[in-house]
């Protein structure tokens, strides 16, 4: 952008924390419920007896006569694509929610992955054979590719600057509330004596339902309404949001921004221009080292994980119940910090707990189990508070920084675009490592904690080095952090040092 105007300041617009700004971003992050919902109910549900014995009876065999410390239990190409082909659906709805989002506005895109959802999770919880099942998720995957699309989005667009980083990190709060309500129900269903497996897949339409209603209810985002020409609806949802009269200098922000937007064709052609680089580059490579941290594999998979090294079915369930809670309270710490420390902190420490507890996780396990030696009370105990200490590190780090920091450094020109990147290569990796983890835990056995601490070492290098920090800018002036990087610099100045 050039212009004096986009030089003066990074942006903090003031405006108060009014309650419907509130409302309005924890409706929307509504959409994170989905997402959570799915993580924590796949895994349970999989490790269930009756849903085993029912669609994958080889896997219930092998699960009841492998031996206690066999790494392989639940080793199945067809039980992996179950929960796996949800995020292989919802890469390729991004694309066209992103479509969706910039022709017809962030609130429709919500509402129909809202719809789409409930479908998915009606049929799965009615599934007779395996085909309802892989549609029943496939549908609910189009839904999730339309939240993770859409919602950070929206909360970047709708938040102050000021206060950008704690609302954009309520999706992932709602992540991880989805994620422990879905463990909770999985426990309870589990004692049921029949169909217990039906109602954690059935109860998938609750979520939706709320995302279905804050699509109708919630306001759309001023950048939105400006984008699609309706300036002073806007300039009315601005006022209306920041609880203020002055907001002049926001506005014309936004409406030059929307000036630049309207005047590329092709946006992922544009994002692909040297001068858009280094938003290009971390919106593959942020999203690629989320789930390249391990996160999925405790997430996913956290009963069946923990079923495997030795603890009872009623042991697992329980055990991920407490993953999730911590989950939560983390997501917790890092919306209170994340707009006081900033980002670029929280990345760093986090990342740095997570590879201790990796290494310590696979320590136990290579030394305390396997072959004949089963996992002792101790360890096994241990080896939960290390997961828990990862989860937690995760939490208030790579979880909610790793959806926050891509929504808020693209411009509006590229922003449906480059969000449709984020989302496609988050669930690009979600679907290869749900479809291979227990395949690697199979073949790699503890090796598998090593194989994702080398990747989170990686990635906390690529912070420490490449990522500036974010907090405080507004996303209208956010092409001002690269001016100032010692390494992107030199891909977004033009001849005459101008952006």
């Amino acid at each position: 952008m050039a212009g004096s105007m986009i030089h003066t300041s990074k942006g903090n617009y003031g405006g108060r924390f009014t309650l419907y700004v509130l409302f309005a971003c924890i409706i929307g992050a509504s959409g994170g419920l989905l997402f959570g919902y799915d993580i924590g109910i796949s895994g349970g549900v999989t490790s269930m007896d009756e849903f085993l014995l029912e669609f994958f009876p080889s896997v219930y065999e092998h699960k009841h006569t492998a031996k206690e410390t066999d790494y392989c239990k639940y080793d199945s190409q067809i039980l992996q694509f179950f929960s796996s082909s949800l995020y292989i659906a919802g890469l390729i709805s991004g694309f066209g929610s992103s479509w969706l989002a910039s022709k017809y506005g962030r609130k429709r895109s919500m509402l129909f992955g809202g719809i789409t959802f409930f479908i998915g999770g009606i049929l799965n919880g009615a599934a007779q054979n395996i085909a309802m099942l892989i549609i029943g998720r496939i549908l609910l995957g189009v839904g999730v590719g339309c939240a993770t699309q859409t919602v950070p989005m929206y909360l970047s667009e709708m938040a102050p600057s000021q206060w950008r980083g704690g609302l954009n990190i309520a999706f992932q709060f709602l992540i991880t509330l989805g994620i422990v309500i879905a463990n909770m129900i999985n426990y309870a269903t589990s004692k049921m004596s029949k169909d217990g497996w039906r109602i954690s897949l059935g109860l998938a339409s609750v979520p939706a339902i709320i995302v279905i209603l804050g699509g109708i209810f919630c306001p759309e985002t001023p950048n939105s309404l400006i984008e699609r020409n309706l300036k002073e609806e806007g300039k009315s949802i601005l006022r209306k949001i920041r609880g203020v009269e002055n907001i002049d200098t926001e506005y014309e922000d936004i409406v030059e921004a929307t000036n630049m937007a309207n005047q590329v064709t092709n946006p992922y052609k544009t994002l692909l221009s040297k001068k858009y680089r280094p938003q290009f580059i971390l919106s593959i490579l942020i999203p690629l080292f989320q789930q390249l941290s391990g996160i999925n594999v405790v997430m996913f998979y956290a009963p069946v994980l923990f079923n495997t090294i030795g603890f009872g079915a009623d042991a697992s369930l329980y055990s991920a119940v407490i993953v999730g809670v911590v989950n939560i309270l983390s997501t917790i710490v890092s919306i209170v910090l994340v707009d006081k420390l900033g980002r670029r902190a929280l990345f760093l420490e986090g990342g740095v707990q997570m590879i201790i507890c990796q290494i310590f996780i696979a320590w136990i396990l290579g030394t305390q189990f396997g072959g004949d030696v089963v996992l002792s009370k101790a360890y096994g105990t241990g080896v939960l508070v290390l997961v828990c200490l990862f989860v937690a590190g995760f939490a208030w780090s790579w979880g909610p920084l790793g959806w926050l920091v891509p929504s808020e450094i693209l411009p509006m020109e590229v922003r449906s675009a480059g969000q449709a990147i984020v989302v496609s290569v988050n669930l690009l990796l979600t679907f290869i490592i749900g479809q291979v983890f227990l395949t690697i835990l199979c073949s790699f056995k503890y090796g598998a904690f090593i194989f994702f601490a080398v990747w989170e070492i990686i990635a906390t290098l690529f912070i420490y080095f490449f990522v500036p920090e974010t907090k405080g800018v507004s996303i209208e002036k956010m092409v001002l952090i690269w001016e100032d990087h010692w390494f992107w610099k030199r891909m977004v100045r033009n001849s005459n040092g101008i952006l």
